[in-house]
């Protein structure tokens, strides 16, 4: 069954904020879909009242298992995670889904629409979807995939699936993120596990072979058990090999029981506590570096002087060393 919701007014002290933010944060801890859509458009698009939501909604996240899916594009990313959601609703689970496209160069938007291929949970108020664009991020994720990951999880979702953008070799943030990481396969993509093993092969907490009616499953799979005996893990897990059709919504049950049975082995110990705190660790390091860039170039360098540092650094007029030298001591006096 879906967990108990949170009563946001007495637990996140939203008495301090405006009315209508107030209302934002009430309306999500209590699993208003309106009201989280709203939440996650203010943080998408950074608004004033964003780390304010974020702020009070906060406690109540942490307890969503969240199940990141990566790989190559054309390996059936957004099929495994439909079918997959199907699987969790059957077991009366709530599920967030979280897809990041690539960005619209005209819009800004994403351009491939998940809504649009999972339009079958549209009636369906257990399940929530929405698609992020990457806006220039690397790495799979957008910017703020995390932080939406949070709403997701504090307006009481039992899981939140994220599946990245698939851009090949560095899509490897995920591993950040994600309590659960899947890396999808697919046979018959030229030199299949090499293509991708320098980087990504070595996030996967479960790997999947999709489309593994094809001819070549087989000798995936043997790649991946040659490259898991070069190589061993601190948590003494080894990534099983779960083979779907995600199309026909074959393997699926065999993922849900792969991806039970990795999330009892992180509970044994302080497995689970050290996977967040290394997330943790990342993502405050991150977070720390947007601060201080937008800190330096509002106090700074000041509207439209970036441009004009960079063309006088191209016409040699300037060194970058010097220039960013004389930056960061300047941030240091203005504080």
């Amino acid at each position: 069954m879906s967990r108990p919701v949170w009563p946001a007014a007495s637990v996140f002290y939203t008495y301090r904020l405006d009315s209508h933010i107030q209302r934002m944060v009430e309306g999500v801890c209590a699993g208003d879909a309106r009201q989280l859509a709203r939440a996650i458009t203010a943080v998408e698009n950074r608004r004033p009242e964003a780390i304010s939501i974020l702020k009070s909604l906060f406690p109540a996240s942490g307890r969503a298992r969240v199940i990141g899916v990566t790989g190559a594009p054309g390996a059936g990313k957004s099929t495994l995670v439909d079918q997959l959601a199907r699987e969790y609703r059957r077991r009366q689970k709530t599920v967030g889904i979280i897809a990041v496209d690539p960005t619209s160069p005209f819009s800004g938007g994403a351009i491939l629409g998940d809504r649009i291929r999972m339009l079958s949970h549209h009636s369906d108020p257990g399940i929530y979807i929405r698609s992020m664009a990457t806006r220039g991020a690397l790495g799979g994720l957008a910017r703020t995939t995390a932080d939406v990951a949070t709403l997701l999880d504090s307006s009481g979702r039992d899981l939140v699936l994220i599946e990245t953008v698939g851009v090949g070799q560095d899509e490897v943030d995920i591993v950040r993120l994600a309590d659960i990481t899947v890396v999808m396969l697919v046979p018959g993509m030229g030199d299949d596990v090499q293509t991708i093993k320098a980087g990504i092969m070595e996030i996967a907490d479960i790997f999947v072979i999709n489309k593994s009616d094809r001819e070549g499953a087989e000798r995936v799979e043997r790649e991946i058990r040659a490259l898991q005996s070069l190589a061993s893990r601190t948590d003494r897990w080894t990534p099983p090999i779960v083979k779907t059709v995600a199309s026909e919504g074959a393997g699926i049950e065999l993922l849900a029981a792969a991806l039970d049975q990795y999330e009892q082995h992180l509970r044994q110990g302080t497995l689970l506590l050290e996977k967040k705190a290394r997330s943790w660790r990342a993502r405050l390091l991150e977070m720390l570096r947007d601060a201080l860039l937008e800190r330096v170039i509002h106090q700074q360098v000041g509207e439209g002087t970036v441009e004009q540092f960079a063309t006088e650094v191209a016409e040699h007029k300037r060194d970058p060393y010097t220039l960013v030298e004389d930056l960061v001591a300047g941030l240091g006096r203005s504080s």
